[in-house]
């Protein structure tokens, strides 16, 4: 008689175990939710994607005190809207302007960047960092270009 409750009690109790261990909570690891950088929870696979045409932009060579704009364009390519929660930039040199409305999937804006080389000599390279709430948060961004020294000096 023991040992046939034996035979049946430690299994049972290996079955619940078992179980218990593998259930999780519905936004956790289960596979069934996904939780943006800002804490906002997605159907699994249904969070935003930022995606840039390019993420590196030369503007070549470059006459000392030239200013020169550019727009780094880019796509929502996830399942839900996009939202750019802030961009900063390496250098007071650089300015940049990005879109404060949520970005729907499949839809593009751009991020315009601005660049002031006065003061500046040789190859230039600055960095511009985009905070979204993407998976993953953080996407960068750099422009470069050649200053040429004016003749005047």
């Amino acid at each position: 008689m023991k040992n046939y409750l034996l035979a049946f009690i430690i299994p049972a109790f290996l079955s619940v175990m078992f179980i218990s261990c593998n259930s999780h909570s519905i936004t956790g690891v289960s596979g069934f939710a996904d939780t943006d950088s800002s804490g906002v929870t997605y159907e699994k696979g249904a969070l935003p994607v930022i995606t840039f045409d390019e993420d590196v932009h030369d503007f070549g060579k470059l006459n000392e005190g030239e200013k020169v704009t550019y727009a780094f364009k880019f796509t929502n390519t996830g399942k839900a809207p996009l939202v750019i929660n802030n961009v900063s930039t390496s250098c007071g040199c650089t300015v940049s302007s990005y879109p404060q409305k949520p970005i729907v999937p499949g839809e593009g804006a751009s991020i315009d960047v601005s660049f002031d080389s006065a003061g500046k000599h040789g190859f230039q390279s600055k960095s511009i960092t985009v905070n979204t709430n993407a998976q993953p948060p953080f996407a960068s961004l750099r422009i470069q270009s050649q200053i040429i020294e004016s003749e005047s000096k």
